[in-house]
């Protein structure tokens, strides 16, 4: 099952609002890593969920992709073609709330403001024409800057900035869900120090369905085969207080995709999941970015596995 996301307008400054739907949402600050000169996008966002529906055990582990911050990395149409992924964030919103016109930025992939990000809707399509169900809400606003895809929830990446207002983002979105009879997907990607400073009052309404925790760039609970006890106690402490359906190991899908906190495949086989597939809340993997996993192979390489 692969899954797209969507766009919201809403108002951070004050009580969601709703008044047609979008991708994801995201603020985005800028850091450059230290071992890296690439400059990332740490992200107030709510991501595009993709949910791209292939046959699917209900047992089974899914692996997560992010998509749309790297040229390189291919088109969308590519990225589920390749069969590995079964949710693909869609990044990211770049701007959203206090009445301004939410933008999205999709790195080099297309140009929102000239409204040429309207092809990838029919990339959109594809994915979900693979068996993906189209799970999300409509729209017929012209401010569209995907066209006229429907994708399928929305992912909360929220990094920076203040965590007022998220939940009853969260609980607006749940009521439009119910209202309009179609599943609106809710997903989020804290990072792993619990409890996340920005959106642990959203994760508590208990509205979402996958929460991806980012083990990375977060020495105190990201995996380390000399002290895989830290990481142990955050997945404990995750699935144990959030009530989400089901949680996924967020990891870089290579060396050079975090800072620090990649976790070579090998030891992600023979060490991690076994620990974390003993949930019946353990989801999957959630991998950082697409464009990485392509020159690393790492979601190959773990597949069979997950």
């Amino acid at each position: 099952m692969c899954t797209t996301g969507i766009y919201l307008r809403n108002s951070i400054s004050g009580p969601a609002r709703l008044p047609f739907v979008y991708q994801a949402v995201a603020k985005k600050a800028k850091y450059k890593q230290a071992t890296a000169t690439k400059i990332y996008s740490l992200a107030v966002t709510f991501s595009l969920v993709m949910l791209l529906a292939l046959v699917f055990r209900s047992d089974a582990g899914r692996i997560v992709v992010y998509w749309g911050q790297d040229e390189r990395e291919g088109t969308l149409t590519a990225t589920c073609a390749t069969g590995q992924y079964q949710i693909v964030n869609i990044a990211f919103l770049s701007k959203f709330g206090n009445a301004q016109k939410p933008r999205i930025d999709l790195a080099g992939h297309c140009d929102a403001a000239s409204n040429g990000c309207q092809k990838i809707s029919k990339d959109i399509k594809y994915c979900q024409n693979r068996g993906i169900k189209n799970k999300f809400l409509g729209g017929h606003s012209n401010s569209r800057p995907l066209g006229d895809a429907v994708l399928d929830g929305i992912d909360f990446d929220i990094e920076k900035g203040s965590g007022t207002h998220y939940a009853a983002l969260a609980g607006r979105l749940s009521q439009l869900s119910r209202n309009r009879r179609k599943k609106v997907n809710l997903t989020a990607a804290p990072q792993c120090p619990f409890p996340d400073q920005y959106i642990n009052g959203a994760l508590s309404t208990g509205l979402f369905d996958y929460v991806w925790i980012q083990c990375y760039n977060n020495p105190p609970c990201e995996y380390s085969s000399s002290n895989p006890g830290k990481f142990k106690r955050s997945w404990i402490k995750w699935k144990s207080s959030i009530p989400a359906r089901k949680f996924f190991v967020g990891l870089p899908a290579s060396h050079a995709a975090a800072g620090n906190g990649f976790v070579p495949t090998n030891k992600l086989v023979s060490k991690v999941l076994p620990f974390v597939k003993g949930s019946s809340k353990y989801g999957g993997v959630m991998l950082w970015d697409r464009y990485n996993d392509l020159k690393n192979e790492y979601s190959s390489k773990i597949k069979g596995s997950v």
